[in-house]
């Protein structure tokens, strides 16, 4: 048998691609797909399709067979922020996870009633909605999906990727008995310290440098609970950003840009890793 390594960085300078080989002489060297920031779909249209399973509408989106993990029983349920899976960038972020080889599911949290396009909209009541969707009927939503990949999929390792409202229940699915196995989340919101505490595996935090819902002192407190939770943890802040970069930056804005597509590869190397 006979090694043979070469690593390559990636956007960032982080070493996301692998070319490994490990064979026997005479044997066909086998090649990784490349994983950088090309995945990152920040216009087009949405390669997969909306399928209801257990009466919750979910966006699926699969790897094409050459892009697919090794571990093909591994994928990833990406929970939205408030626009749901309606909104477009939800749904291309969705297929990045794909291109980066994961089975992704996202559910629709929202039950078809997620946010208006701008909540800042005269009428629209963010309290309002956030008590109508709170965790007495996401979690339910979200177990259904994850007993869905389990169940009839055959899964059997599932990262959990949360933006804004959808980072919470990221952590909120990592718990002991929940059925996540890992976490990420671009800016959390509404994230509480007992959520924090109670994680049970790998948790992953990209952070804006400006976000009124994880200022600088909550982000502070973040990281000590991280750290006594007593589980593998990582917290990345990215300069130049705002609350919703992870999915929604202005990517006219080569800063912004730079900030999305790094907390995505930060995600596929937080599941790639403990997945």
């Amino acid at each position: 048998m006979r090694a043979t390594g070469l690593l390559t960085l990636g956007l960032c300078g982080l070493p996301v691609v692998v070319l490994a080989t490990q064979h026997r002489e005479g044997a066909k060297a086998v090649e990784c797909p490349v994983v950088d920031g090309s995945v990152v779909a920040h216009t087009g249209t949405p390669v997969g399709k909306e399928e209801v399973h257990n009466n919750v509408t979910m966006y699926i989106t699969q790897p094409d067979a050459d892009r697919r993990k090794t571990k093909t029983d591994t994928a990833v349920v990406y929970l939205t922020d408030v626009f749901g899976i309606p909104l477009l960038e939800n749904k291309l972020l969705a297929d990045s996870f794909a291109r980066a080889g994961y089975l992704t599911v996202a559910p629709d949290m929202f039950a078809g009633d997620p946010a208006l396009g701008d909540i800042n909209v005269p009428g629209f009541n963010t309290s309002a909605f956030i008590a109508n969707h709170g965790p007495n009927v996401t979690d339910p939503i979200i177990a259904t999906t994850i007993d869905y990949l389990r169940k009839s999929l055959g899964i059997k390792r599932i990262g959990v990727t949360g933006y804004c409202y959808g980072g919470r229940y990221a952590f909120r699915f990592i718990a002991a008995g929940k059925g996540a196995d890992a976490a990420f989340t671009a800016h959390p919101s509404l994230l509480e310290n007992s959520e924090i505490l109670a994680i049970k595996g790998p948790a992953s935090i990209g952070a804006a440098e400006s976000d009124s819902m994880m200022p600088p002192a909550r982000r502070s407190e973040i990281e000590a609970l991280l750290a006594t939770a007593k589980q593998p943890y990582q917290v990345n802040l990215y300069s130049g950003t705002s609350h919703g970069f992870g999915v929604r930056a202005n990517v006219s804005d080569p800063v912004q840009k730079f900030g999305k597509e790094s907390a995505f590869l930060q995600a596929v190397r937080w599941f790639d890793n403990f997945l």
